[in-house]
């Protein structure tokens, strides 16, 4: 069995093995990571042999941490990537560049059309139908985008999103409210097979399905990071949130976009969201800006030019062909987008 995982920020950890009567045998770690002294090498996949296959990530990193030598120094590698790594060839976990990546960036839609097209790829990647894809977002018209599971009265000024013309749309995925407007927002999705995050957990996939944009980010010259559960954020401040969606179906797949800030009017944003209020407030914080630091400032380039360099980021690493949405799947996210995404029962289903 073979398993791959990349460190969030780190090195890559490779790790091959077998099973034999319920145990982990023949356990060989490898990978681009440095590891000193030389001996704590061996110490890695001594100390798995004979682990219970059934151990968690977290179990496999203890194992790790007691036979490690007390001037064990590791570099872009840590003790519970290894055990992840363990888990996903132990779960048959695939790799990016095991798929042939589709790109799908159209003209600027509907915000409810955007919606329902995150719903309508992710099940077509769960049936088997479309290959892994990412899909760069372009906004038609100005939004308030909340979770799945939240308060529309408690999260949304509703007079104040009339009084600027800002529609307010309910996604399938969890988290909290995002403000989108054209040319301030850079939105992407993921929709992946199921098997691209097995071994990992809730926590875990966020990170490990947001490493590829902080590498972008750093090829831009910004140092971003992950910060649980669901951030993207630098010494400025944070510049981007996720969400997730499991979809069922097929092999099943899973949903995860972000919304990044290339620009902000947070007057604006304070005056729509509640929660804005509400965040500033608790951390005793006077201007959103101090909060959300716009790509447009860090970066000193044209949204274009970010969104080009992020692609280019992904094709260098895994590869990616341009490619749309089928006439079926439009035909399906539209009528979704009509009887579910601006629908008042959907929007109000949590009122």
């Amino acid at each position: 069995m073979h398993g791959e995982y990349k460190v969030p920020g780190g090195k890559l950890v490779v790790v091959d093995l077998e099973v034999e009567d319920g145990v982990l045998r023949h356990v060989r770690v490898a990978g681009d990571f440095f590891l000193e002294p030389d001996e704590a090498f061996d110490a890695l996949s001594h100390a798995l042999e004979g682990a219970p296959a059934d151990t968690d990530a977290a179990g496999l990193a203890a194992r790790i941490d007691a036979a490690l030598p007390e001037n064990a120094v590791l570099y872009g590698l840590t003790s519970e990537g290894v055990g992840v790594a363990v888990r996903r060839a132990l779960a048959h976990a695939t790799d990016w560049t095991d798929y042939d990546w589709q790109l799908i960036h159209e003209a600027p839609q509907s915000p409810a059309l955007l919606m329902a097209l995150d719903e309508v790829l992710t099940e077509e990647v769960a049936a088997g139908r479309r290959p892994p894809t990412l899909r760069v977002w372009e906004w038609a018209s100005p939004a308030v985008v909340i979770g799945s599971f939240q308060s529309l009265r408690n999260e949304v000024d509703l007079a104040g999103a009339e009084r600027h013309g800002i529609e307010v749309v309910r996604r399938i995925s969890g988290g909290g409210a995002m403000f989108c407007e054209p040319g301030n927002a850079i939105t992407y999705s993921l929709s992946v097979p199921d098997s691209l995050v097995q071994g990992l957990s809730f926590a875990d996939s966020y990170a490990y399905l947001d490493d590829w944009v902080l590498d972008a980010l750093g090829d831009m010259g910004i140092k971003a990071w992950y910060q649980p559960l669901n951030d993207i954020a630098t010494d400025a401040g944070k510049v981007a949130g996720a969400a997730q969606k499991r979809v069922a179906g097929g092999h099943g797949a899973v949903l995860h976009h972000v919304t990044m800030s290339y620009d902000i009017d947070a007057e604006k944003m304070v005056e729509v969201l509640r929660i804005g209020r509400e965040k500033l407030s608790d951390k005793g914080t006077k201007s959103a800006k101090k909060r959300v630091d716009p790509l447009r400032r860090q970066t000193g380039l044209p949204r274009e030019a970010v969104i080009e360099r992020m692609l280019d980021s992904f094709r260098t690493r895994y590869g990616l062909t341009a490619g749309k949405a089928t006439d079926e799947e439009m035909a399906r996210a539209r009528e979704l987008a009509r009887t579910k995404f601006s629908s008042p029962e959907w929007t109000a289903r949590v009122p």
